[in-house]
Parts: structure tokens; sequence; C-alpha cells
């Protein structure tokens, strides 16, 4: 919006042409995550204060770690303050038109919808499993899959008109039409490694990365600080992918797809950031307020679809490793715990306790000391996927 602000005012005199950095990208980006750190930091003790009015306070399972037990009742459902920055900030900067920032932001405030039922039920209704499994993941499915059908088209063309058509010939071809090269699988590390999916093939990966991203960072979300930090770390770097896939001379030098407009998510990330470091100034350990699911699931529903947008969906898990193997110990412990079940009449566990963090917990790890390694590592992945860039 201030983007356009300013181009009038430019045009009603030509004294204001000091008002042109508003048309910088990377200037907008710095600002989209000073605003949201801002917003996130001035009305973040108003919020907390408001959650602990109305007992809106975190449930504990039984089964949870006993050094949680003290932590029941701490204010939840702080990420309705994450995704008010975010979607407040980004509006601010970025250019409306874009259609790569409105189906991020659409998505990032669906998954948030669904979080915040979940939480609501726990809060409200005292269950600590909140919504059901089946539902969670029917509503998750709906969103992704919809995501899934826009993107196949859009990261192959310019405008949404182009995108139509583009749609409207598929179905012509009689769902047979090969897409560009923009929309197939790129792997990290090899020059011109591109892979075609095809239509189905983008559907299925892009519903997996998005849901996939947003239940990973959801089950990551379990220490003080834990899930946070990664997610601004990720974010950012991924927001530099961004920035060159949709400049054509950066991606045509570093040998990336250009996807006209991907840049503008470069404002998202921004504010993403900016939003998250202000969380982290109330959820460091011991946390003032816990983000929930309305947060932990639309910030990994806009990672996996930043990630499919700028064709980054294996860096996406190898920089986000640490929610990648979060969310493997609970599938690897469900699983092994269901087997041994079936085959000797009694389960056992793969790990003391999952995910992964509760393990390094029971193995003796104080809480700060999990959630400072994983950050660590989570940098070092960063670097990696960064690496990328010129190591192909």
């Amino acid at each position: 919006m201030l983007p356009s602000i300013a181009l009038w005012l430019q045009g009603l005199s030509p004294d204001l042409g000091f008002l042109r950095v508003f048309q910088y990208l990377t200037f907008r980006a710095v600002m989209a995550a000073l605003t949201a750190l801002v917003l996130g930091l001035v009305a973040g003790p108003w919020f907390i204060r408001r959650l602990a009015a109305l007992k809106i306070g975190q449930p504990i399972r039984t089964y949870a770690m006993q050094t949680h037990i003290t932590k029941g009742g701490t204010p939840t459902m702080g990420g309705v303050l994450i995704l008010f920055s975010i979607a407040l900030s980004t509006l601010l900067w970025f250019n409306w038109s874009n259609r790569f920032v409105w189906i991020v932001l659409i998505v990032t405030l669906g998954f948030g919808a669904i979080g915040w039922a979940d939480d609501w039920r726990k809060v409200v209704h005292k269950n600590p499993e909140g919504m059901r499994s089946r539902e969670k993941y029917f509503w998750q499915s709906l969103i992704g899959l919809v995501a899934a059908f826009y993107l196949v088209f859009a990261v192959s063309e310019t405008s949404n008109a182009r995108v139509f058509e583009l749609f409207m010939d598929w179905v012509k071809s009689g769902f047979t039409l090969d897409l560009p090269p923009q929309s197939g699988f790129l792997v990290p590390f090899f020059k011109e490694v591109n892979y075609p999916l095809g239509v189905a093939g983008f559907v299925i990966l892009t519903y997996l990365v998005i849901v996939g991203a947003s239940n990973a960072v959801n089950l990551t979300d379990g220490l003080d600080g834990l899930a946070i930090m990664p997610v601004v770390m990720v974010g950012s770097a991924l927001g530099i992918f961004a920035y060159v896939t949709g400049n054509a001379v950066f991606a045509r030098y570093l040998l990336l797809p250009h996807i006209p407009g991907s840049g503008e998510l470069l404002i998202f990330c921004g504010a993403m950031a900016g939003a998250g470091l202000a969380f982290l100034w109330f959820n460091t350990h011991p946390a003032q307020v816990f983000m929930g699911d309305v947060g932990a699931l639309a910030l990994g529903g806009a990672l996996g679809t930043i990630a499919v947008i700028v064709r980054q969906e294996i860096l996406l898990a190898i920089m986000g490793g640490i929610f990648v193997v979060e969310a493997l110990s609970v599938m690897l412990q469900v699983s092994y715990f269901k087997y041994t079940k079936k085959r000797y009449g009694e389960g056992r566990r793969l790990f003391q306790m999952a995910p992964l963090h509760h393990h390094f917990e029971k193995k003796g790890w104080k809480e700060t000391q999990v959630v400072v390694r994983f950050w660590i590592i989570t940098m070092l992945l960063c670097l990696v996927g960064l690496s990328t860039l010129k190591l192909r």
C-alpha cells in the first residue's frame, strides 16, 4: 500500500522524488521487518495481559514432561500476535498487485484459522487434545490442495490472466499439457537437474510440502523459543531465494528458474522475521506466552508455500532439518510402538519420548540447552542451503 501512495505523491510534485526509495524491494523488506518487530514489541505486553485476563492458558497433557507441569496456565494463542504483525506489515509494504504474496497470506491465515479453532477447543472446552486429527487434516488438505492447484499454473506465468489461459490450455489438451520448466522439480547442488513433474506430480508435491511443513513446525513447538527462531532463520533464507528467483539477471547467472513476481515474497519473509523476533522477546525461557497451533500451523504453511513458489522444496527440508527430524521422530515412535505391540503384545519405543526434543530432555539436557543447540543446527543448515546459490 505505501509504495502505491509514494508513487502517487511523486506524480504530484517533483520535489518528492526522494520517495522513489519506496519502490526498492530491499528497502521495503527491511521496513516490513522493522514494522512487524515494533508492532510485536509494542502490542505484546497488552496482548499477553488480555490473554491472561481471559484465562486463555495452555493446558498440559497428563503424559507430558513433569518439568512442564509448571507451565500450565501460561497464556497461549500468541500466534495471533505474530499473524497480526505479519499481515499488517506485509499489507503496508508490498505491491498489492502481486499474486504470490496474496496466496501466501491466504494460506498463512487459513492455517492460522485452523490452529485458532484447535486452540480454542483446548482452552474453552478444557480438552488438551483440541481438534480431532481427522478434522484438522481435512481442513489443512483443503487449503493445501486449493493452493497447489493455483500454484501449478501460477509459477509458470506472469499474471492471473495468463494463469487462466494456461489452465484452459491444460483442460483442452485432455489434461496432458506439459508445463514450462519453471514448474519442474529442482535438485540443489546441481546446475541443470530439473525433473518435469506434470500437473498431478506438482499438485501432490505441493500438498505434501505445505501440509507437511505446517505439521512439522507444530510438532517442533514444544519448548520455549524452540520453533520460532528456526522459522525466522529458514524464512529469511527463503526470502533470499525469492529475491534471486524474482530477478531475471540474478536467476540466469545463478542458474535458477526465473519466477516473475516471486521477489515480492521478500516483503513477507521480512515481516515474518520481524514478527518472529518480537514474539521471541516474550517466548524466550521462561515463556510469558506460547504461540499455540494458531501460530505454528500458520508459520509452517507459510514456509511450505514460499518454498514451492521459489522451487526449493528440497532446500526447505535441508534448512528446516530440525522440523523434519522432529516430525520423523513422532512418526517412527508411533509406527514402532504399533508394530511391536502387534508382534510382541507389548509396545516398545525407539525414543524415550517424542517429539525428539523431549527425548533429549529425558536424557538430561536442560530445556535451554535443547533450544539453543537446535538453533545452532538450524543456522548451520541454513548456511548449507544458501551455499547452493553458488555451489552448483
